[in-house]
C-alpha cells in the first residue's frame, strides 16, 4: 500500500487521499456515484464508456486479437488520420463502417507495440486523439460522448462558503464527476503521463484547485491479469477530505475514475 501511495504522490505532486475521515462524507460519496454508475468509466469488462471534449484525448483498450469497435453517441466518424510505417507487425487497421458512421480497429498477429494511436474526425466536426493499450483476447467496444454536447455550457458549482468542509468536498466531487466547472477553482485538463504501480496505471487526469481545495480526478487501469479491488486505504494518504471510487471491482484491462479532494497545499 505504501508503494501504492507514494508513486501517487510522484504522479500528481501531492499526497492524493486518504481515509475519510468523516462517516458523513463517506455515506454521501457513495451515495452520489451509486446514482450515476451509468456513465462510469468502465462498467463492463469488454466494454469502455469515456466522456470527452472537442480536441481531447481518448484513453482506451483495443483487443490484440479480436475486433474493437469505436462508436460515438449521436455523432459519426467521417475521416481517419495516422501514421503508417510500411512495416506488418507495427502497422494496425482501421475499417470504417459507412453506415452507422462506426471504426473496427484490428492488430496483426505478432503487432509489437504496446497501442495504437490515431485521430478521428466526426461529422460534427470535432477532433478526438485516441491512444488505446493493446490487450484482451476478445472483442471491445469503446463508446464516446462529448461531454460539451452532453452537458451544454453547464453552470458552474458554487460551494457555500460556510458549509461544512465534508458538504463542500462532496460538491466538489459532484461537479467533478459531471466535469462542471466550480466557483473559485482553476481547471487543468492536461492529463499527466501515466505511473506504473504494480499491476495498476494511474493517471492525473484533471485538476480542480482553489486556495482552500484541490480535487483531482485519476484514471486507475488493472493491467493485471487477475480481478483487483480498489479501496479508499488503497489509494488514499493521510489528510484528504474525500475520495469517492466510480467502479471498485476491476477486471484485467479495465480502468475507472477515483475523484480526490485534499486540502490545497498538500
Amino acid at each position: 500500500m505504501s508503494l501504492f501511495v507514494s508513486s501517487l504522490m510522484i504522479a500528481t505532486g501531492a499526497v492524493l487521499a486518504s481515509r475519510i475521515d468523516c462517516q458523513l462524507t463517506r455515506l454521501a460519496g457513495s451515495a452520489l456515484i451509486a446514482g450515476s454508475l451509468t456513465v462510469s468509466v468502465a462498467p463492463a469488462a469488454a466494454q469502455e464508456h469515456i466522456l470527452t471534449v472537442d480536441n481531447g484525448e481518448v484513453l482506451c483498450q483495443a483487443s490484440k486479437s479480436d475486433l474493437t469497435r469505436i462508436a460515438l453517441k449521436d455523432d459519426q466518424f467521417v475521416s481517419v488520420s495516422r501514421v503508417q510505417s510500411g512495416v506488418p507487425t507495427e502497422d494496425f487497421s482501421i475499417v470504417h463502417e459507412p453506415t452507422r458512421g462506426d471504426l473496427y480497429l484490428s492488430v496483426p498477429q505478432g503487432y509489437s507495440k504496446p497501442n495504437i494511436s490515431f485521430f478521428g474526425t466526426t461529422q460534427k466536426g470535432f477532433v478526438y486523439k485516441f491512444d488505446c493499450r493493446v490487450g484482451g483476447e476478445g472483442a471491445l467496444q469503446v463508446f464516446v460522448a462529448n461531454a460539451d454536447v452532453e452537458n451544454p455550457q453547464p453552470p458552474a458549482e458554487t460551494l457555500q462558503a460556510f458549509a461544512p468542509l465534508e458538504d463542500r468536498a462532496v460538491g466538489l466531487v459532484r461537479a467533478m464527476f459531471e466535469q462542471r466547472p466550480v466557483t473559485g477553482f482553476d481547471i487543468s485538463d492536461a492529463a499527466r503521463a501515466p505511473v506504473n504501480v504494480g499491476d495498476f496505471k494511474v493517471q492525473l487526469v484533471t485538476e480542480y484547485r482553489s486556495p482552500t481545495m484541490t480535487g483531482k480526478v485519476l484514471r486507475i487501469e488493472n493491467t493485471g491479469d487477475a480481478p483487483l479491488v480498489l479501496n479508499e486505504q488503497l489509494i488514499a494518504g493521510d489528510g484528504a477530505i474525500a475520495v469517492t471510487i466510480s467502479n471498485p471491482n476491476l477486471e484485467s484491462g479495465q480502468a475507472t475514475a477515483a475523484y480526490v479532494v485534499v486540502p490545497s497545499g498538500r
